[in-house]
């Protein structure tokens, strides 16, 4: 027990890692997850059969090999135009693998949310003299965020915890942390260690989890859901 609380307190300095690439991954996954969305919504076909043919890619790959695409692939695909980028940071690596497979997802997230918002606030919006651009911002996409807000609830967590990964490229967050620790003990704590890194992890799921709750329960107020 003792040593458990002694890996714990080691290995809190390095949850900020972990949420850096947790949260960074998210916020440019709901970017691009937009993007794709709105390929997928619009008319050109060239626009909707590549937005299909991405989300399709990521999602029936596995994050670790677009961890290893992103690591050993992007800097071999950049030297082909004169730019070097193999001495790039590790954690920028693992975030453009975690942003494709976040954005893939979100944006299959985000696109039945917006069929889910009745046509009629749209054209009632314009009617009153907004903007196309205006009824979206003010009018639509609130009702979409909120709609889609437990998914991207859940695809933070799974964010977080495939962010454990990176640890395979040499990213030091809270799982390689863990790994050099239990390389120092030449795994004579190997089952103190990971229960740690099980709790902290458990803990951070719960976190956000209930984050995304009180969240979801302030819009339905503000939108006037209950």
């Amino acid at each position: 027990m003792d040593y458990f609380v002694e890996v714990l307190i080691k290995l809190l300095p390095y949850i900020k890692i972990t949420l850096l690439l947790s949260f960074a991954s998210m916020l440019l996954g709901l970017i691009f997850g937009g993007m794709l969305a709105a390929m997928k919504l619009g008319k050109s076909k060239i626009l909707i059969k590549t937005a299909n043919l991405f989300t399709t890619f990521v999602r029936c790959t596995p994050v670790i090999i677009l961890l290893f695409l992103s690591y050993y692939g992007l800097p071999l695909l950049f030297e082909l135009i004169g730019i070097d980028i193999s001495r790039g940071s590790k954690i920028m690596f693992s975030i453009v693998a975690l942003t494709m497979y976040s954005s893939a997802t979100l944006s299959e997230i985000i696109r039945p949310a917006f069929f889910a918002v009745n046509k009629g606030q749209l054209e009632a919006a314009l009617m009153a003299g907004l903007t196309f651009f205006q009824a979206m911002r003010i009018v639509v996409l609130p009702q979409v965020f909120y709609i889609a807000l437990p998914n991207f609830g859940n695809m933070l967590i799974a964010l977080t915890q495939e962010s454990a990964l990176a640890y395979l490229i040499g990213v030091v967050d809270i799982m390689g942390q863990a790994k050099v620790i239990n390389s120092m003990n030449y795994g004579v704590h190997i089952l103190e260690i990971y229960l740690a890194v099980s709790f902290i992890y458990w803990i951070l799921s719960l976190a956000i989890g209930r984050t995304v709750d009180v969240l979801t329960l302030r819009m339905s107020r503000i939108l006037g859901k209950n």
